[in-house]
């Protein structure tokens, strides 16, 4: 199974993980949705929708920007008629919008944990919501977020409690709509890696360029996510899915051309912060 002629809905994915996501879906020729703030280049960070757009196309797939905001209701039906408008239907939502602060509970800014919470978790369920009724249509019907498997052990769930929770939430979101719609077909899987990724939010967030050096690259999400996305819908739903593990069970055992920096071992990776 391929993606050609598949239509994904992401939420983000100017850059990073999510970009990295389309661009593999691209080389198969399928259509990519993309429900993004960034219309205007930001002063820190590359990439914006429309370059996003244009990259997915050099790439062989088809693109449609769409400037929003997945806190808005308004914002996430538009998206959803567009892309069903563009490109006559939706096989496959992927939730990439997050918002990352490590932030202890007594320095987290009220206003910062409610972002995470609308973008990370509201995010996560009105995208996913809005897109059912297209994706009951669908052949092969799948909802992917870029979500952790539930760790609620004291070393990472304290560690950043309101990050921990906006995360989980989006795993739990997941996992309910698996459940709840497994009558229709629709697959819903949660997909994470072992190591750090080598992105704007490691760089600013986590631990600048020191940190980037011992990370993997996005492609090594991206050949996950295609590899999920690629499945038998009913017959692969409920997961939290690790992204090493996915791509173990399908025949990659050696992890090397994804580290940032060549020729780093796997043992002097930094270590995701929830496994």
């Amino acid at each position: 199974m391929t993606l050609s002629g598949k239509t994904i809905l992401m939420s983000g994915g100017s850059r990073g993980i999510g970009l990295a996501i389309a661009l593999r879906a691209a080389r198969d020729g399928a259509n990519i949705a993309l429900l993004a703030k960034t219309d205007t280049p930001h002063p820190k960070l590359d990439g914006t929708v429309h370059t996003a757009a244009a990259q997915i196309e050099a790439a062989g797939g088809q693109a449609l920007p769409i400037v929003g905001d997945v806190r808005s209701d308004d914002d996430i039906t538009a998206a959803v008629l567009k892309t069903q408008g563009e490109f006559g239907g939706i096989d496959i939502v992927v939730n990439n919008a997050s918002v990352i602060d490590l932030s202890g509970s007594l320095d987290l800014a009220a206003k910062k944990y409610d972002l995470m919470q609308d973008v990370n978790v509201r995010g996560t369920f009105m995208l996913s919501r809005a897109a059912i009724p297209e994706l009951r249509k669908a052949e092969n019907p799948h909802i992917l977020s870029l979500s952790p498997p539930l760790n609620t052990t004291p070393r990472w769930l304290g560690a950043h409690t309101g990050y921990s929770l906006a995360k989980f939430g989006m795993t739990m979101a997941t996992l309910g709509m698996a459940a709840e719609f497994a009558k229709d077909g629709i697959a819903a899987n949660t997909l994470w890696p072992e190591t750090t990724i080598a992105t704007a939010a490691v760089q600013f967030a986590l631990g600048g360029d020191r940190m980037m050096r011992v990370s993997r690259t996005p492609e090594i999400y991206a050949d996950a996510a295609y590899a999920v996305l690629t499945q038998p819908a009913r017959a692969y739903t409920g997961q939290t899915l690790v992204v090493e593990d996915v791509l173990r069970a399908a025949g990659v055992t050696d992890f090397a051309r994804y580290a940032a920096t060549p020729g780093t071992p796997d043992s002097a990776l930094f270590p995701d912060i929830f496994l």
